[in-house]
């Protein structure tokens, strides 16, 4: 680090603050032309793979041609990574998948290329794969994270928890409280039997805490475990208790080890009124129970909830979970991607738009 001269040794007044802001404007100015490089590159990878679509079913150019082009690329553009024939080959595959309008104005425009790969090789249908491409770049996910979210099918169980949200949450948050919640919760990461008990699943969740809350999903704070509270001279032990950041409330998780009855939801919505008596602050909204069980019967928790005074909402949760059917299908893997093409630079790496944890 170069010596400061002593004549700045002592800044004027409002210095720090600018010194600040500049380096604020720096930061951003670099992430605008990192994005602005990552774009240029995913579209002219989209413009290869549309030409050799072009040429192929136009002028019947076989797949030897794409190896006769990844030869010449890479004579022409010996320091250039990214012109492998298998890498040019996802480049004709990602043309196929996307309008040229969707890379320029869309999100796949915006993640870098290794993540539109796993968009390439785990997703089938172009609205889930914008739909999780979008996700990525409003929450930063890293090409590792889009993956983890993708195999345990993360955008098609959110919003299915049973609640009773609409009429118990009147406003603009009642949309965003029912997202907030899923259906099932998957928590196969904890490596546990169907028949593990409440207070052993408890301990695993707050043992893995991070993973955790990347499956409850963004916006949860973990506040404490069997969170003590006490009610006329009686103690009580909440299982789980969170905050959401975006939803400003609290949020009580219970564990029921066995199958949904209606009375379970009397303990929960005692814990609740609880917190909002004793935890909540006045400018909280309302706290928020959901009752994680290991199975549930629709009809039933929907006919429990219909009366409930407080916003509660019922999901299951699920120890050891296979990959869906639907998702194995006969596309590579994202391992036998980085087998075939290696290093894509620093672009189509984890770094960049997308590429936060």
């Amino acid at each position: 680090m170069p010596e400061r001269p002593a004549s700045l040794t002592t800044p004027p007044d409002g210095y720090a603050l600018w010194l600040a802001e500049l380096k604020t404007r720096i930061h951003s100015a670099q992430q605008r032309a990192a994005l602005a490089v990552n774009r240029e590159l995913v579209l002219l990878y989209w413009q290869i793979g549309q030409d050799i679509l072009q040429r192929q079913q136009q002028q019947g150019w076989g797949a030897k041609v794409i190896e006769r082009l990844a030869h010449d690329l890479r004579v022409a553009f010996p320091d250039m990574r990214g012109f492998s024939r298998a890498n040019l080959m996802y480049m004709r595959a990602f043309a196929q998948a996307w309008h040229q309008e969707a890379i320029v104005q869309q999100a796949v425009g915006q993640l870098p290329w290794g993540h539109n790969l796993v968009l390439l090789a785990k997703l089938k249908d172009a609205r889930a794969r914008l739909a999780y491409a979008e996700r990525a770049i409003t929450h930063g996910w890293s090409r590792a994270v889009l993956e983890m979210h993708i195999e345990t099918r993360l955008l098609e169980r959110e919003g299915k928890a049973v609640t009773n949200f609409r009429p118990r949450l009147p406003g603009p948050d009642t949309d965003l409280a029912r997202q907030s919640l899923k259906d099932p919760y998957l928590f196969d990461f904890l490596r546990m039997g169907q028949k593990a008990g409440e207070r052993t699943i408890e301990a695993a969740l707050v043992q893995h805490i991070t993973q955790f809350l990347l499956e409850l999903g963004a916006g949860f704070a973990f506040v404490g475990r069997q969170v003590h509270v006490e009610v006329g001279g009686d103690d009580f032990f909440l299982d789980l208790l969170f905050y959401h950041l975006k939803l400003r409330c609290y949020v009580v998780i219970e564990l029921k080890a066995d199958k949904f009855k209606p009375e379970h939801l009397g303990q929960l919505g005692f814990y609740l009124t609880a917190v909002d008596a004793q935890v909540k602050s006045e400018h909280d909204n309302p706290t928020i129970g959901l009752l994680l069980c290991k199975s549930k019967n629709q009809v039933v928790a929907e006919y429990a909830l219909r009366d409930q005074a407080q916003p509660l909402g019922i999901a299951e949760y699920r120890l050891l979970e296979t990959l869906p059917a639907e998702l194995q299908s006969e596309l590579p893997s994202t391992e036998q991607i980085e087998n075939e093409i290696g290093e894509l630079g620093t672009l189509s790496g984890d770094s960049g738009a997308g590429g936060g944890a």
